[in-house]
């Protein structure tokens, strides 16, 4: 059963709070009794959950962002997360196998006991720690989530991401580099971005890292090196459908831990949220870190 609900009110545009709404209405015995949040600061939500018992189901209803905003205490308090993707991106309900299901079956699979554990990454940089678990974006593709935030709000999904890519390429930048995973070098020189996957795809379905799995306890780095306008442009229709792979300039490798230094100061970002700019971040895999509720035909190991 589900023990808590905490929602995003401004997930989707606001959608994720209307939808919660209705369901409510529709299903009054699931949620009879239940403590409800509409958070409207991460403080807030993280203090909600803190105070619930050990181990507790909750079923946020959001999207990459919102679940990223409560990792950490997800997390610290061994709860398992039942996902109701009402978002924007909702990357990690597509490798969970939840995105193209209805809000009804979303629920039922909420309630029932289809429990798995599921990878996250833990990220240092500027004296400070943070977790994901869909994507750490450094670079151009960070620069575009930030740029997704100024979006026109009738874009949605992945119309909003290539809205801020186009708006991006406009003022294309590159970055002298240095990555390296278990203490060896597997990219340094120029690089229009340096991403980890935890997930196949970012940026609402763009298949940047498409055999990348939530559960193998690796991370999937991905590296682009240095592109003019024109050739960033026609990577773009590759991305998206992952055909990417195999490009000279492309490379992606499995890691369980990653060290990234920079000459000048990098944006980066975390499942979609922008985070700032820093010289170096260093990254490890926390395998099995994470309860969520999934399909049975996901391909996710069975706890």
């Amino acid at each position: 059963m589900i023990h808590a609900v905490v929602i995003n009110p401004r997930a989707g545009g606001g959608r994720a709070r209307i939808r919660m709404h209705r369901l409510k209405a529709e299903c009054p015995s699931v949620f009879r009794g239940i403590p409800w949040l509409e958070a409207e600061t991460v403080s807030e939500a993280a203090l909600f959950l803190n105070q619930l018992p050990p181990a507790s189901r909750v079923l946020v209803a959001g999207g990459d962002g919102t679940v990223n905003r409560l990792l950490a205490a997800l997390m610290a308090n061994a709860h398992q997360l039942a996902l109701m993707p009402l978002g924007s991106g909702n990357d990690l309900a597509r490798s969970l196998g939840l995105n193209r299901l209805s809000e009804q079956q979303c629920l039922d699979i909420a309630t029932s006991q289809a429990v798995r554990s599921i990878d996250a990454g833990q990220v240092w940089f500027n004296q400070s720690q943070h977790y994901f678990v869909s994507s750490l974006c450094a670079g151009f593709d960070a620069a575009i989530c930030q740029r997704v935030l100024l979006a026109p709000r009738r874009l949605k999904g992945l119309g909003r991401y290539l809205y801020a890519t186009l708006k991006a390429l406009a003022q294309l930048e590159a970055w002298d580099i240095k990555v390296s995973a278990a203490h060896l070098v597997v990219h340094e020189g120029k690089a229009l971005f340096a991403s980890t996957l935890n997930t196949p795809s970012y940026g609402a379905g763009m298949q940047v890292a498409p055999h990348a799995r939530i559960d193998d306890g690796a991370l999937d780095v991905v590296v682009a090196g240095s592109f003019s306008r024109l050739g960033a442009l026609a990577m773009l229709p590759r991305l998206l459908t992952g055909r990417h792979i195999g490009h000279p300039q492309v490379r992606i490798h499995a890691v369980a831990d990653l060290h990234l230094t920079t000459k000048r100061p990098i944006p980066l970002a975390a499942d979609g949220e922008y985070l700032g700019l820093t010289q170096s971040f260093e990254i490890v895999v926390r395998a099995g870190a994470l309860t969520v509720l999934a399909p049975m035909h996901a391909t996710l190991k069975i706890d």
